[in-house]
């Protein structure tokens, strides 16, 4: 997966390693603004006992 993505973006290993730190930045922004919300409506830490 990884190979295939690095042969699908355009230009020099520098425009690709670039390209690919703004992937993940996006990614991650994603997940901590939409999907980490979204899930925690589902699951409610405080319910959790341990004895």
């Amino acid at each position: 997966m990884y190979g295939a993505l690095w042969r699908i973006l355009p230009g020099p290993w520098w425009v690709r390693v670039i390209l690919l730190l703004i992937l993940l930045a996006a990614v991650v922004y994603g997940l901590f603004f939409y999907v980490f919300p979204w899930v925690s409506t589902f699951v409610n830490p405080q319910e959790v006992t341990v004895e």
